[in-house]
């Protein structure tokens, strides 16, 4: 997991914020080691000596977010490094190894969009990219051509909003073959045929809210799935129930259970994927 370090720390801190608990770990150090993780062209990496990537630059962000820390950044500097990683069709690449996928799109957007730098890129082509990745199902794959997939789905969902473009998704067509990931046990899968897995209680749930269409799905039995694949005694959510648990199906358990309105826990913004406090924070003051 030492390459992920970075990610692993989102998920877990954004999940203790939810719960409201984000005074259980010591800040200073967190944002210490996070700044460690940065490179001289301004992205950050998944750990201490890991190669920058745009993926773990938003967990940077994010996480500096959470402790309205953002002003930490050089801002200029992490910007041009996400601006140099789009491509002349608009799409982004991960790195400068250059791997496209529409979850670049994403992590770019969301980015520059906190850190308020969306004009440092291209949006028009940007969007132009994530609309050419659309499916006649109505979803969306990781480049043109791919397959739907609901995690894929969520990326380009929220691309699309935060750039305020939803206008080129097709609600009705995509809200049925999102609420068709329901199986019986009340859980959501990423793709028809597959097993649930609560990690999609996240990426179904969020791309079903923004385009107003979660009323299609049975909001009860999934919150009694996501509750079953709690480990009663030492804490955290697995996949399934009965599995092993881990840090990354605790956070999309627990913010899945935030957009459901669960008693006790903090809103989350679906598209940004941070406490609704902290996009209130960063946009409105």
């Amino acid at each position: 997991m030492e390459h992920l370090r970075i990610n692993g720390a989102y998920w877990g801190l954004t999940t203790l914020d939810i719960l409201g608990k984000l005074a259980a770990v010591d800040q200073e150090t967190v944002i210490s080691w996070v700044m460690s993780c940065q490179h001289e062209s301004g992205g950050f990496g998944g750990n201490e000596g890991h190669d920058p990537h745009l993926l773990y630059t938003l967990s940077a962000i994010q996480i500096l977010a959470l402790f309205n820390k953002i002003d930490t950044l050089d801002i200029e500097k992490v910007s041009n490094y996400i601006s140099t990683l789009q491509n002349e069709d608009g799409s982004f690449s991960g790195d400068k190894w250059g791997e496209i996928d529409t979850r670049f799109s994403y992590v770019a957007i969301c980015s520059l969009a906190l850190l308020k730098q969306l004009d440092k890129i291209n949006v028009e082509k940007a969007v132009k990219y994530i609309v050419s990745c659309k499916n006649l199902d109505g979803g969306f794959g990781c480049t043109p051509g791919a397959e739907s997939h609901a995690g894929q789905i969520f990326c380009c969902i929220g691309a699309l909003a935060i750039t305020g473009c939803l206008h080129y998704v097709d609600k009705d067509l995509l809200g049925w073959w999102l609420c068709e990931r329901q199986v019986k046990s009340g859980g959501l899968n990423g793709r028809p045929e597959k097993l649930p897995d609560v990690c999609y209680s996240w990426w179904v749930l969020s791309s079903l809210i923004v385009i107003d269409r979660v009323h299609w799905i049975d909001k009860e039995k999934l919150v009694k799935f996501i509750l079953n694949c709690q480990d009663k005694e030492n804490g955290g959510i697995s996949d399934r129930p009965d599995d092993a648990v881990d840090v990354f199906h605790t956070y999309f358990g627990v913010a899945g259970l935030s957009l459901l309105e669960y008693p006790g826990l903090k809103a989350i913004d679906p598209a940004y994927a941070l406490p609704v406090d902290v996009i209130n924070r960063i946009f409105l003051h």
